[in-house]
């Protein structure tokens, strides 16, 4: 399953709303799934290839190698 190692963000479920004439008519089912990449970092001193999302990345949360 798709997952990010470092803040645990999964995929997301929820409805997607069709709308029409102002109101809503129908809703089926859909899903967010997170922005991840596969990158080398350093994790106690070993270079391994972990799944991260996006924003960890871009937050420092990480170290690359």
């Amino acid at each position: 399953m798709a997952k990010c190692e470092i803040c645990e963000k999964t995929a997301s479920h929820g409805n997607k709303l069709s709308i029409t004439r102002s109101h809503i008519s129908k809703r089926s089912p859909r899903t967010w799934k997170p922005n991840l990449r596969s990158v080398k970092a350093e994790i106690d001193g070993e270079v391994k290839r972990i799944n991260v999302c996006a924003k960890c990345l871009r937050d420092g949360k990480v170290k690359r190698a």
